[in-house]
């Protein structure tokens, strides 16, 4: 497995083979990956940036943004250089090459889902948006469809262990609606509680995460959708931690709805993605209203586009759609069971490091089955702000503190933060040992 490409280490930061073990560790096997780490690594610009002090950059925070290849910069810097027009609306040369390449881009999204139809991807600005689509059509008087009637005594089941972009909205929804909020526990293990009683004939929409930003953590979407299916609900994932990791098949998975970004699969920000049944999407009405949305318009009432521009109402982000073309064009390239094989012996690899680092206590799944390359974690009495501070200061290892816009979960487990190391195909376990020396270097510190 290849290391970091910088050059002007400090001596603190491990970087060949003999150094990467800690005086008196025992050595960790490492599990063979199907991806070249150091030919991808070339492709991100970013990884072989020096900091100041002459440290290597260690990117370990690709749960929250991941970095972006030359593929993916140079394919929207061309489109902006050359080819940018409006979409839909101009009859010139750019205009159509806009829309040529703006559309192509949802044929390519379509495919890497394995959606039914390109017509069911619609294109939001991320994937908080995406959820927030939905949310807006249940209760809404404008949606006919018996499915989207919401009120008194309807219920919404969600989870403890919910990204805010997936408990806000319908907190809100129930606000609105005076419907009732119910959710999935989380077992100490860090699994979905899969209560009896949580469903019932109530049940109208369950939402729930694909894969847990915090504990890493793949839930078992097949015997969710089993229990929304016999009280009649629809089912609505947040995948913006599976897709840019595991190969997804929307066909397969069974849910009504799936949501993710751009930003965490070597795409651009300013882009995201609502995958949605054909015939749910016709019976929703409109989120937004304005240009290109719209079949006519009348001063007293309008009709709507059909799917999907029915939702991508004004000017869409044109280039960032282009820009996750091209980060599907990537991944493809790469290979997403690559993917996912490099992160799962990744994964196998940091869970048996980080405990070489005494009081480090793991939130979340301590096996590599059943959880993805998201490793969340806490040191006993050093606040996880302080954590974060000292890698980066002192070693450019940049992880992630907070409670990762997942608050419930962290008051479920009795802490207020922690620090989240996520990993993805450019990582390597050059950069876990580099974390792992780094973490006994805070506890020197605090010690």
């Amino acid at each position: 497995m290849a290391g970091l490409r910088s050059e002007g280490a400090r001596d603190e930061l491990p970087r060949d083979e003999g150094s990467r073990r800690l005086a008196g560790a025992p050595s960790r096997a490492r599990g063979a990956s199907p991806i070249d780490t150091e030919k991808v690594r070339e492709d991100f610009p970013v990884l072989s940036r020096e900091l100041p002090g002459g440290r290597p950059l260690v990117y370990l925070d690709s749960g929250n943004s991941s970095q972006k290849p030359f593929q993916v910069i140079d394919t929207m810097r061309e489109h902006l250089a050359r080819h940018y027009g409006n979409v839909g609306r101009a009859m010139h040369v750019l205009g159509s090459e806009s829309t040529e390449a703006y559309e192509a881009a949802r044929d390519k999204v379509a495919a890497f889902i394995g959606a039914p139809s390109r017509d069911e991807v619609i294109f939001t600005k991320n994937a908080s948006e995406a959820l927030n689509l939905v949310a807006y059509s249940f209760g809404n008087p404008a949606a006919d469809d018996p499915r989207f009637r919401l009120g008194p005594g309807d219920e919404i089941v969600i989870s403890e262990m919910e990204h805010h972009s997936n408990i806000v909205p319908w907190q809100m929804l129930v606000q609105r609606t005076g419907a009732t909020l119910k959710w999935f526990g989380v077992t100490d293990e860090g699994r979905l509680d899969l209560a009896d009683g949580v469903i019932t004939e109530r049940t109208k929409i369950v939402s729930i995460a694909h894969q847990s930003n915090v504990l890493g953590t793949v839930n078992p979407v097949a015997e969710v959708v089993a229990l929304a299916r016999r009280a009649g609900a629809l089912v609505m994932l947040d995948a913006s931690q599976s897709v840019p990791h595991h190969p997804v098949n929307v066909a397969e998975l069974g849910a009504d709805f799936i949501a993710f970004t751009g930003h965490k699969m070597v795409g651009p920000s300013g882009i995201g993605v609502l995958w949605g049944r054909r015939e749910l999407l016709e019976a929703m009405p409109p989120f937004l209203g304005g240009g290109e949305m719209i079949e006519a318009v009348w001063m007293d009432h309008s009709t709507y586009a059909p799917v999907p521009h029915k939702f991508e109402a004004g000017t869409p982000p044109i280039v960032e759609a282009i820009g996750l073309g091209a980060a599907v064009d990537y991944l493809n390239g790469v290979g997403m069971e690559a993917v996912e094989a490099h992160e799962r012996a990744l994964t196998a690899y940091a869970l048996e490091a980080l405990k070489e680092v005494p009081s480090l206590r793991i939130i979340g799944p301590q096996s590599p089955e059943g959880r993805g390359a998201t490793l969340s974690f806490t040191l006993e009495g050093i606040h996880p702000h302080d954590v974060g501070q000292i890698l980066d200061d002192r070693f450019g290892i940049a992880v992630r503190v907070g409670h990762h816009c997942a608050r419930p979960l962290h008051l479920r487990f009795g802490i207020p933060a922690t620090t989240r190391a996520s990993l993805y195909l450019y990582n390597t376990t050059g950069e876990i040992d580099a974390l792992v020396r780094g973490l006994h270097h805070v506890q020197k510190v605090f010690a």
